[in-house]
């Protein structure tokens, strides 16, 4: 029998990146201009769709929807991380934990649903272009971001029960700078399993199930663009998905990595892993809003239209 305050224990201590404690103070400046570039790129963002008319349409509602997400996922970790290199906050408590582990793991999913919905968005921009705006009307762009929201809250609540069912006696120490669910679960002195089982095969199974109707998506997308008889008219078809697929690779690349060094990267030292799992939820919030300034027209303009205004008042 468990003491009933191992079911409630007040709180986790994060000890940072193990090993390389003397140079958290520097570690701490990167990702501190990170978070920076993150929320003010993903607010210029958020603000040039909601203030400009023609940006309205289902695309950059989807952007706008990515770039909410990542500033959820941004805030998420880095500030606690943060804290912890600079000032010694190594404590969180078990609610904390919970909600910051929720979001993490939600903020995933709905990225990578989000970057489904957009690879759709495309398909019908380039296949089915007649048809376009009568199957992505306002009241199914609804639908599908409702669904989207609806579909990774489903995935992503069990987790927390999941954690709140078990007793932790042994150590509340998580050898990391953020909470996540199976790295939670290990300080566990009971059976894990169905944490295991469900931790990685759910989420990744959802994730997975995304790549590959993103990747029939381009399928399509690629047959449509080469049976185009202009060579101008197939260039500008798939620089309106560059950008698109930019955020793909930036998103699945180091999380499969990621994955695949934790199953299989024995040898990795443990703070090369922790570094890289830092980075991965930093990085990518700040490069999409830089990646879509660049490659869209459309927000380029705006972006110019914007700071030539605000120089000419």
């Amino acid at each position: 029998m468990y003491n009933l305050s191992c079911y409630n224990p007040t709180s986790f201590i994060l000890v940072g990146i193990p090993g390389l404690e003397k140079f958290h103070i520097w570690i701490g400046i990167p990702f501190c201009i990170i978070y920076v570039v993150a929320i003010v790129g993903n607010c210029i963002l958020l603000y040039l769709i909601a203030v400009e008319q023609s940006l309205h349409e289902p695309m950059f509602m989807f952007l706008s929807m990515l770039a909410s997400t990542d500033l959820i996922l941004s805030t998420a970790t880095v500030p606690k991380l943060l804290s912890n290199l600079w000032f010694g906050s190594q404590e969180i408590t078990f609610s904390g934990c919970l909600t910051q582990m929720f979001f993490l793991h939600f903020s995933f999913v709905v990225d990578s649903a989000i970057l489904l919905a957009m690879a759709f968005d495309r398909y019908v921009a380039i296949c089915l272009p007649l048809r376009y705006n009568t199957i992505l009307t306002p009241q199914v762009m609804v639908k599908i971001m409702v669904s989207i929201i609806v579909r990774s809250f489903s995935v992503i609540l069990p987790d927390v029960f999941l954690l709140k069912r078990l007793p932790f006696c042994k150590t509340r120490v998580i050898p990391h700078t953020y909470c996540e669910h199976i790295g939670v679960a290990r300080l566990s002195s009971a059976d894990i399993s169905v944490n295991i089982w469900y931790g990685f095969s759910v989420p990744l199974m959802t994730v997975i199930s995304d790549v590959i109707l993103i990747a029939v998506s381009y399928i399509f997308i690629l047959r449509a663009v080469f049976l185009l008889s202009s060579q101008g008219a197939r260039q500008k078809a798939l620089s309106t998905c560059g950008s698109h697929v930019c955020v793909i690779l930036m998103f699945y690349t180091p999380a499969f990595f990621s994955i695949l060094a934790h199953r299989f990267g024995h040898s990795v030292p443990r703070n090369v892993l922790i570094l890289f799992a830092n980075f991965y939820v930093a990085i990518p919030p700040a490069l999409n809003p830089v990646v879509y300034g660049v490659k869209t027209k459309q927000i380029q303009d705006k972006f110019l239209l914007l700071f030539s205004l605000r120089k000419t008042q």
